[in-house]
């Protein structure tokens, strides 16, 4: 053992945990003065940024896929895609061979504004990822994916859904 019991681990897990949530905070107040910059509702804000991210990863959102993203039911989604249609954020698209299937995509000028926006906020945080070692930044992904799947374990395991 290297001299890490449980209770260190359960104080270093607090901690951590702390950490995250702190900037779980300090990213929902960010995105909450996004909002009032756009004039939108905070779940509307976090709904285009989740649209813009996946379309900037080259796999843009449905609105039912959006939906679970933002836990939303599909009159709630409607409503809110409605909202950001008539002020110009974002468009519905049919671009799949089944027609009946809806891609969402963000305006250039939402685009814009959220660059601004957030451009100094991101310098900032590039900045300290750039002062630290490349493989530790990876050690750091892996173990934020690992406790990730560790709140949610998903169906079929034991603490799951489906074995409660």
């Amino acid at each position: 053992m290297d001299g890490t019991g449980p209770g260190e681990v359960a104080a270093r897990r607090e901690r951590l945990a702390e950490e995250l949530r702190s900037y779980g905070a300090a990213f929902t107040e960010l995105g909450r003065r996004f909002a009032a910059d756009l004039g939108v509702h905070s779940t509307d804000a976090f709904a285009l940024l989740e649209i813009s991210t996946a379309e900037a990863a080259g796999e843009p959102l449905s609105p039912a896929l959006l939906g679970r993203r933002v836990a939303l039911s599909s009159g709630a989604m409607t409503a809110l895609l409605n909202r950001l249609e008539e002020a110009g954020y974002v468009t519905r698209t049919r671009e799949r061979a089944d027609r009946r299937v809806v891609t969402l995509r963000s305006s250039a000028r939402v685009k814009e504004l959220a660059t601004a926006f957030f451009a100094a906020a991101n310098a900032r945080q590039d900045a300290v990822l750039a002062s630290r070692p490349p493989e530790l930044l990876q050690e750091f992904e892996a173990v934020l994916t690992e406790l990730r799947d560790a709140l949610d374990p998903g169906p079929g395991r034991p603490d799951g859904p489906s074995g409660r």
